[in-house]
């Protein structure tokens, strides 16, 4: 039996069908866990959920900043962006349930020792808080009410977390933080702008996983979203966004039973996509 991470799919099935290929997938055997961003900008973000969805039980997905996205353009929220490829969802006769199943997917999760998130966590976080925290957001998305939570959902303030943070502006530093974060500053203000390399940090800003006294630091975190990074020299910290959709590699990470410890395997993924 192996566990495998999987990073940034966005919408590319024909790369993950071959990456299961290349891994020796076996749905009865192995599990993997993908984070986030299964959908958009890519070719067929519709085959990739429904390749997904039959893989319930052996295989596990994270939320994304595009698949909020999805969400949010579902149900009016935000308009199609011009290089979105959502539309074959959107139209799928069985939508509603391809919704509802993105809806229910956990923003973190804790595997074999490994913290799984889309983008980041803030530095005054550990890992107990951390889950208690995207506990809180999944329950919105799960409720009844999870279209007020989208209308309210997107911005850039708060910049920060603050225990006393309550209503919407906790529930969005939450969601920015696992969907959104690359840098932020040593006291854990984010910034969203910059999306180049960690040799680009704005000053007084760096990588996330390189603020002093982080308080997952020491625990194996394992993230996708930041295409542009490359590696991290670090061993706590496994970006796995290796730019599948513009053209790179789409990559899974098969733990070891030493904690922290990972092999990396990848299939080529040459979209005609460039970022946006």
């Amino acid at each position: 039996m192996s566990l495998y991470l999987i990073g940034d799919v966005q919408g590319c099935d024909d790369a993950l069908g071959r990456l299961l290929t290349h891994i020796g997938f076996s749905p009865s055997r192995d599990t993997l866990y993908l984070l986030g961003d299964l959908v958009n900008r890519g070719p067929d973000s519709l085959q990739v959920l429904r390749r997904l969805m039959a893989l319930e039980g052996s295989a596990h997905c994270l939320l994304g900043n595009h698949d909020l996205h999805l969400l949010a353009t579902a149900h009016g929220v935000r308009k199609p962006h011009r290089s979105d490829t959502l539309d074959e969802i959107l139209l799928a006769r069985d939508r509603q349930q391809l919704l509802d199943w993105v809806r229910t997917r956990p923003l973190a999760l804790q595997v074999q020792g490994w913290l799984l998130v889309h983008a980041g966590v803030l530095p005054g976080w550990d890992v107990t808080q951390t889950l208690s925290l995207a506990g809180e957001v999944e329950r919105e998305l799960r409720g009844a009410d999870w279209g007020v939570f989208l209308h309210n959902m997107y911005g850039n303030r708060p910049d920060r977390w603050s225990d006393g943070l309550h209503g919407y502006d906790r529930l969005r530093v939450i969601v920015n933080a696992f969907t959104r974060l690359r840098f932020c500053s040593a006291d854990g203000v984010m910034e969203f702008d910059t999306k180049d390399s960690a040799a680009a940090a704005p000053p007084g800003f760096m990588p996330w996983f390189d603020v002093p006294g982080r308080k997952t630091a020491g625990t194996p975190v394992a993230f996708g979203h930041w295409s542009t990074l490359r590696s991290t020299a670090r061993n706590d910290a496994l970006a796995l966004d290796t730019g599948c959709v513009w053209g790179g590699c789409l990559t899974a990470a098969r733990l070891s039973d030493t904690p922290g410890e990972a092999e990396l395997l990848s299939v080529a993924c040459p979209q005609a996509q460039r970022p946006v």
